[in-house]
């Protein structure tokens, strides 16, 4: 369900743009991202960075494809977007004690260290080749492939990295208990 809810804004400027075009989805986008960020809100009483950052580009690129009539900005969006988490996942290598996505997996995986630092450095690679390739269609195929491919190019590559990354995972890692994890929470 929350895979649903954070491709919310991609999935409706999909459709918008199936029944209207890349202005008229853009301008659905923009809305569908300010309903995602308020309706986190009300129910969990504070933010997704993920969400805030999607919306602070959505809103500034989405807003002067509107206001310019170009959709040059829009599509610059996905690679932007995918270029800031290539830098966060980079950044907390050298910030804080763990890598972010030991941070995010640590409570269910047991890891050494150094899985931990290739595995951010893959997400790592993985963000900045998306963002490319993202621009590669954007720049070289028709508008409505660059669509196709952002929602379901974006999301089945996304999806196959992701299963490569669990077998990477299970090959170094111990899964923690969750009667462990409870034990351990009490100490």
């Amino acid at each position: 369900m929350k895979f649903l809810f954070d491709f919310f804004p991609i999935l409706l400027f999909f459709v918008a743009y199936k029944m209207g075009g890349i202005f008229v989805a853009t301008g659905v986008a923009i809305v569908a991202s300010f309903v995602q960020v308020g309706f986190f809100w009300l129910r969990h009483r504070r933010f997704e960075t993920m969400h805030l950052v999607s919306l602070g580009l959505i809103g500034v690129l989405g807003g002067l494809t509107l206001v310019f009539q170009d959709k040059t900005f829009i599509q610059w969006k996905p690679t932007l977007l995918n270029w800031v988490f290539a830098a966060v996942f980079l950044g907390s290598q050298f910030i804080g004690k763990k890598p972010l996505v030991e941070r995010m997996m640590s409570h269910t995986v047991n890891a050494e260290r150094s899985v931990w630092l290739r595995l951010n450095v893959s997400w790592v690679l993985f963000f900045i080749a998306m963002g490319a390739a993202n621009l590669y269609v954007a720049f070289h195929y028709d508008e409505e492939t660059w669509v196709n491919f952002k929602l379901f190019g974006m999301m089945g590559l996304t999806f196959l990295f992701v299963i490569a990354q669990a077998f990477f995972l299970a090959k170094h890692v111990e899964m923690v208990e969750p009667e462990a994890e409870a034990a351990a929470e009490k100490d």
